[in-house]
């Protein structure tokens, strides 16, 4: 199946509407309402929607922006910008809508909506993690569940895609039945039905009733009896019904749930038959949610124990959520933009990641439109807190105060933003790690401004949701059973330290790897537990290491030696690891060197070899397969030496990032999984399946008009025969962007359009060629993104990825996202 061209003529022929078209063959790939955020603008469409701002009056911004593609309701505007092309109708909501029903009726993929009051987005994400194996997933990003953000979710669909799974959500009587036509699924789920968005209906039931039409012409309809109170069920949508329930009769009938070992154990009877599971999570809601996921697996056909098998690797995930570096060495997590009970939940489970500071504290607003009683609502928020083990509350809003005595932790209460604004200078913030929740009304964003760390106007984003996608992705190419070593050598190359460890450990890889002993005395300092293997273990560092609990890669008889009178007197069984060489000619032993090694350590009980590895030098590159094959085979014969000579096996392993992707048969005990989790495997098609997980940007300091034959920069490297307009952002080489991207080598997106550097590239600026493009101080330039690649940046300079991402200044702020 092709993908459909949309032409601006299709669309607007699609829409029945007037048009006046400059160019009626334009092609239009991309659906936008939101100026600000504009990708490839000339094949971009403005839907000029009215909500809390008429879109209208963001035309300008986006015809600025380079776009030249509009649908509107106002039709002065069309005389204003006579070059554009318009599509003039009476509803541009309801255009957005009937574009994408349009979109998604050209497809022939099999598509699940979930609809309830809670959990919509966890149980989307957890199904993309269970099904992710088996389809081609399109899903809704983030949670875009509302009237604009289904269709938007929608218009994503591609000929690849096999399944879709969207959520929908609505907030008043009347809104679903728009979203089933967009959406048309042929399975449905309904999460359940409490107390959330109750602000825009008279009753549960009319609540229920609204939210059960999505599924109006579904197939497949899974839900719980316990929801669906005072219904007709003969009447329930549904050709087919799956039922779940924990106090009644139903398809899954949950009849334990115990917590072990801080997962959770649930037994059911399924098919007249007990099953049972081990979810990754022990709090209310995830448990919950994995009942509907399991309930899900089921009804598709899965069995229960493939069901089971996948449940137990599920990994936990949040809503957007910024970690940053805060003032006097605190750590800041930027919620600021919304506040509901669920959200809150999620993001003080985000807080309780962050192992670095024992201090936690949370600055949280007022809680509306919850459909709770205050007492109730506070209630819950207070024993969250209790729960959470948080050190300190700092509430903004009187009517917060008035509960202050339901908080058992340390509190303070400011009436107010400003109140708190004004008394920031008498508040003592230090080594903790510090939530700041609210509601968009209380402008916590100037909060957080005050608590993080002033740096210059260049950020390294992380995208942590987009890391735990491709953790899953990959662990959806391993065995059952085979354990993961993360590599976070080298600041985690280049996009940080605890706060990457931090996900990594909450996320249970088996392992952590650094390349030095300091890196993994930062760790343990940082508070993180995991198994941390150092890979280039020093002499001078042997007692720091032995300190910290940290595992040494043992690579030669000289080092083995050294780190065996180090070990205090008494000592047994201490953890090391085995390198053997078996190509890569770095570090290693060599086969000749087994017999010795294994003579060294048959009676020696100082030490316990926890795992025997090699390192595959070129497992990305067909052209060198049949030496990876005789690399895999060499390390399993000096591996069976070892083990005959330790009278006990070892953890085995030798798959690095593209030998995961490349060669299931090297997976042994353990995968090595390095770059693949920021979004590289050079032994994948184009990163196929993987996420975009970080970002460089920085922002433009001054535009300057340069005259006829000018040069610019150092040397009078830089000559504008022509003339034209350059930019100056806030980028050098001391910051990590060398001077090979200089002179034209190097480009940066600025307001959508790639453009070129000029001149030579000085310690902490750079100047770009920006002639033709509106652009002013304060513009964001994107040095890479996942339109403009960091394999791009590699290959214009004639390096790899690795090098561009470690040589990324420590002065760059980083920016961790979670969503």
């Amino acid at each position: 199946m092709q993908n459909p061209i949309y032409t601006i003529s299709t669309i607007a022929k699609i829409l029945q509407a007037d048009v006046k078209l400059a160019n009626e063959q334009t092609i239009i790939q991309y659906l936008i309402v939101d100026s600000r955020s504009v990708l490839v603008p000339e094949n971009s469409l403005f839907f000029a929607l009215s909500s809390h701002r008429n879109g209208h009056e963001f035309i300008g911004d986006a015809y600025h922006k380079q776009i030249r593609n509009f649908v509107i309701t106002e039709e002065k505007y069309i005389a204003l910008y006579p070059d554009c092309n318009f599509i003039l109708v009476e509803d541009s909501l309801n255009a957005l809508q009937k574009l994408a029903t349009e979109h998604q009726q050209r497809f022939n993929l099999q598509k699940i909506a979930i609809t309830g009051s809670n959990g919509k987005t966890m149980v989307k994400e957890w199904l993309y993690q269970l099904l992710a194996a088996d389809f081609n997933i399109i899903r809704s990003p983030k949670s875009y569940n509302s009237q604009i953000g289904v269709p938007l979710s929608v218009w994503q669909i591609n000929a690849d895609h096999t399944l879709g799974i969207f959520e929908a959500g609505i907030s008043a009587a009347g809104e679903m039945d728009t979203l089933a036509e967009v959406i048309q699924p042929q399975i449905g789920i309904l999460t359940n039905i409490g107390e959330a968005h109750a602000e825009g209906f008279a009753s549960k039931d009319e609540k229920l009733v609204e939210k059960l039409k999505l599924f109006k012409e579904s197939e497949l309809f899974i839900y719980s009896p316990d929801y669906v109170y005072g219904q007709d069920l003969s009447a329930l949508p549904g050709q087919k019904k799956f039922t779940w329930s924990s106090t009644q009769g139903a398809d899954l009938r949950i009849i334990a749930i115990a917590p072990v070992d801080g997962n959770c154990h649930l037994q059911a009877i399924y098919q007249n038959q007990e099953i049972d599971c081990l979810l990754p999570f022990k709090d209310k809601a995830s448990i919950e949610n994995g009942i509907i996921c399991w309930a899900t697996l089921l009804a598709l056909g899965y069995s229960a124990a493939e069901a089971g098998l996948r449940l137990g690797r599920l990994s936990q995930v949040s809503m957007r959520l910024e970690l940053k570096n805060g003032i006097n060495q605190c750590s800041i997590i930027d919620d600021s933009y919304s506040a509901d009970i669920s959200s809150l939940a999620i993001a003080l489970d985000f807080l309780n990641q962050q192992n670095q500071h024992p201090k936690k504290t949370v600055i949280l607003s007022e809680l509306f439109e919850t459909g709770k009683d205050d007492q109730v609502l506070y209630t819950e928020i207070a024993d969250l807190l209790a729960q959470k083990k948080v050190s300190r509350l700092i509430g903004i809003g009187a009517h917060l105060a008035q509960y202050a005595a339901l908080f058992k932790c340390e509190t303070l209460f400011f009436e107010d933003t400003d109140a708190f604004i004004s008394d920031f200078a008498n508040l003592q913030f230090s080594h903790e790690t510090i939530l700041v929740k609210g509601a968009r009304r209380f402008e916590f964003g100037r909060i957080s401004k005050m608590l993080t760390q002033k740096i210059h106007d260049t950020v390294l984003e992380i995208d942590l949701n987009a890391m735990v996608s491709n953790l899953q992705f990959y662990r959806s190419k391993i065995k059952p059973g085979i354990k993961i070593m993360a590599m976070v050598k080298a600041f985690s190359y280049g996009s940080g330290s605890f706060e990457i460890a931090n996900l990594l450990q909450f996320h249970k890889v088996d392992y952590l790897a650094v390349a030095y002993a300091d890196e993994g005395i930062a760790l343990r300092k940082a508070g993180i537990t995991l198994p941390i293997m150092v890979m280039s273990p020093e002499e001078s560092a042997f007692e720091a290491l032995i300190k910290h609990h940290l595992e040494p890669e043992i690579y030669s008889l000289e080092i083995l030696n050294s780190f065996l009178k180090a070990l205090p007197e008494g000592t047994s069984n201490y953890p090391v690891h085995l390198k053997i060489d078996s190509g890569m000619h770095r570090l290693g032993f060599d086969d000749a060197e087994i017999a010795n090694l294994s003579s060294v350590l048959k009676n020696n009980h100082q030490i316990n070899v926890q795992s025997v590895f090699s390192h595959l030098v070129a497992s990305a590159e067909a052209e060198h397969d049949g030496f990876t094959r005789h690399q895999i085979d060499t390390f399993k014969v000096a591996a069976e030496k070892l083990i005959d000579g330790l009278g006990y096996k070892p953890l085995l392993h030798i798959a690095n990032t593209s030998g995961i992707s490349r060669w299931p048969d090297s997976q042994m005990d353990m995968v090595r999984l390095g770059i693949g989790l920021y979004g590289f495997d050079a032994g994948l098609n184009h990163n196929q399946g993987l996420q975009t997980v970080i970002v460089l940007k920085t922002t433009i300091t001054q535009v300057k008009t340069v005259g006829v034959g000018e040069s610019v920069g150092y040397s009078r490297k830089g000559v504008m025969p022509n003339g034209g307009k350059i930019a100056t952002v806030k980028i050098g080489y001391a910051d990590g962007y060398g001077r090979a991207f200089g002179n034209g080598t190097g480009k940066m997106l600025v307001n959508g359009q790639l453009v070129p550097t000029i001149g030579s590239i000085c310690m902490d600026m750079t100047m770009l060629d920006v002639t033709g493009l509106e652009v002013s101080a304060g513009d964001e330039a994107i040095v890479f993104n996942k339109e403009h690649t960091i394999m791009q940046l590699a290959e214009d300079i004639n390096t790899i990825p690795y090098e561009i991402l470690t040589n990324i200044s420590q002065r760059v702020k980083r920016i961790y996202f979670y969503e």
